[in-house]
């Protein structure tokens, strides 16, 4: 049994020096304050359990003495150190951090003032069994704070992170029995020194598989974390838009590390995606975040991802850590490739709206084209045909060439205003002009006879800042609207407020049907009933104004009138942006 003990007591030296050169070389790798509380803590173990293995059991020469009062002071330090490892995550309280410390110093000079310690087998003093008390309640306070902070960190943290601190908290836990087990056992036998043998190879093995777990066992550790990540990689594989990325790949990345926040920019600092708590807040301060530790930043083929993980995370997580930079340089891939699915997608609805316009296009040409061409054709082969018509006939034939021509040239000019617009091929240049008479002037060339039925009620002092061909444009094709397809009275009226001119056009008709509102101002589109009533139109009149209030920065909206109507408004900036064609 006796081999046994010292058997047991060697391996324990061992692992203690081991654990030290582990924490040691860690500290070196990534250092930390973390990193350096626990080198200094597990070196100060290892040296007592080193050199009190090298040390008589009843020292009594001066060097002998004085060694042990170190060995002794090294060992009070020893949970005081590791104390201040769990704080290097999370500061405790100001009152507990000086007591602690007050009560280590006190310990550390009471050690080196005690006049005699008694060997094994020796009465105890009265004052060194005060002094034992005082070392045991210290132990234990130190050592209770390290096992319910690590075991309560734990939670939260990912698998190996947690269970690497519960493994350091146990081990505390463990460590803190063999002591009890000596100290308070005057007489020990054999078998208590090898249960205490055996709770200090406990303990020594979970600081060391704390420290340093093998790497079956981060495997094992590590299960959910490697299922979150293919079911991550999946979504990502499956994922055809931007969206969808972000959705499949930032709650995983969250989870992989513990964190708080996972942010992704592009290149220009733009949003990609947030995920987590105070995202928002997080999120706009993600492009001035300091050297901190526990926020990480990886750049991307498209962007930065900026993850704010636990303060637990730079030392506990670092194989997570190299799990999420590959994660995230497969999400840049991902982007990269969602992005090119978008741009294929637009590029194909794009054709498919541009298929749809132009055969929308050829059918309303033919139809519109038709009777002007028959009527002119008519016309022209009629005059040939029969040369002795009157006066009166033949002027009232020449009339209506006219009538059909200019309408042939109308629709042709609106085609023309359209491509030109798309192009950017029309020249926009700004200029202030006084708005009622530009505004008259326009409603007495667009309206011609009926133009008594529009009142304009615009104060004759107004000005606007607009390009003047492309204002006249939008005002006659508004008042042409209304003067087709609404009712007398018909008003328009200006005003400059809120940073931008307003001018308003409102008829008194029946108004827009509601379920034809949407596509009101796309090209080509008359609504059945305004097709059955109203001949002539070509649905390209309110694209058109729409386009060029878009060219200046601006919009064309649509309103119910009351009690019933149509009201189209001009909305434009006051500085309208310059825009020029090529």
């Amino acid at each position: 049994m006796r081999t046994l003990v010292q058997s047991v007591g060697f391996l324990n030296l061992a692992l203690f020096t081991g654990v030290a050169i582990v924490a040691l070389v860690q500290w070196r790798r990534s250092g930390g304050r973390a990193g350096l509380w626990a080198a200094l803590a597990f070196v100060t173990l290892a040296a007592v359990v080193d050199a009190g293995g090298a040390l008589p059991e009843n020292p009594e020469r001066d060097w002998e003495i004085v060694a042990q009062r170190v060995l002794i002071a090294v060992l009070v330090l020893f949970p005081y150190l590791l104390y201040r490892f769990t704080t290097a995550f999370r500061q405790a309280t100001l009152k507990l951090e000086r007591f602690l410390g007050l009560m280590t110093l006190v310990l550390l000079v009471w050690t080196f003032a005690l006049r005699d310690i008694p060997n094994e087998g020796e009465p105890r003093p009265g004052a060194f069994t005060a002094y034992l008390i005082l070392f045991l309640a210290h132990w234990a306070i130190l050592a209770l704070a390290v096992t319910v902070r690590l075991w309560r960190a734990g939670r939260g943290q990912p698998s190996v992170a947690r269970r690497r601190m519960q493994l350091l908290s146990i081990a505390s836990f463990t460590l803190t029995i063999a002591l009890f087990l000596a100290a308070f056992i005057s007489d020990p036998s054999v078998r208590l020194e090898l249960a205490v043998s055996l709770f200090s190879t406990a303990s020594a093995l979970g600081f060391l598989f704390g420290l340093a777990p093998p790497a079956i066992l981060r495997l094992l550790w590590r299960r959910p974390e490697q299922l979150r990540l293919q079911e991550a990689i999946a979504g990502l594989m499956g994922a055809a838009s931007r969206d969808e990325v972000v959705r499949d790949v930032l709650p995983p990345m969250a989870r992989m590390v513990g964190a708080r926040t996972v942010v992704l920019r592009d290149h220009e600092g733009r949003l990609v995606g947030a995920y987590g708590a105070a995202s928002d807040a997080q999120a706009e301060a993600a492009d001035r975040v300091e050297d901190r530790p526990d926020v990480l930043q990886i750049p991307l083929e498209i962007g930065t991802l900026t993850v704010w993980t636990s303060p637990y995370a730079p030392f506990f997580g670092t194989d997570e850590t190299q799990l999420l930079r590959t994660l995230g340089a497969l999400t840049g891939l991902a982007l990269d490739r969602a992005r090119l699915f978008e741009g294929e997608r637009d590029a194909r609805e794009a054709l498919e709206r541009a298929d749809k316009l132009k055969t929308n296009f050829v059918a309303l040409a033919a139809h519109e084209l038709r009777t002007p061409v028959a009527t002119i054709d008519g016309i022209i082969q009629t005059l040939d045909r029969h040369p002795e018509l009157d006066g009166d006939r033949r002027r009232l034939l020449e009339r209506t060439l006219s009538q059909q021509g200019t309408h042939m040239r109308r629709l042709v000019d609106q085609l023309l205003d359209l491509s030109r617009l798309d192009a950017d091929a029309i020249s926009i240049e700004p200029q202030s002009f006084p708005v009622r008479e530009r505004v008259e002037s326009v409603v007495r060339a667009a309206a011609g006879e009926r133009a008594g039925e529009i009142e304009v009620d615009v104060d004759e002092r107004l000005a606007a800042v607009a390009d003047p061909t492309a204002f006249e444009r939008i005002v006659s094709n508004l008042v042409t609207n209304a003067l087709r397809y609404g009712q007398a009275p018909i008003v328009v009226r200006a005003e400059q407020r809120d940073r931008h001119f307003r001018l308003a056009v409102e008829d008194s008709g029946p108004g827009v049907p509601a379920e034809f509102v949407p596509n009101l101002f796309e090209r080509f589109t008359r609504s059945r009933t305004t097709r059955d009533r109203v001949v002539g139109g070509t649905g390209l009149g309110l694209a058109i104004a729409r386009s060029y209030a878009n060219a200046h920065g601006g919009d064309l909206l649509y309103h119910s009138a009351q009690p019933h109507g149509a009201r189209f408004q001009l909305v434009l900036p006051v500085e309208p942006p310059a825009r020029n064609g090529g």
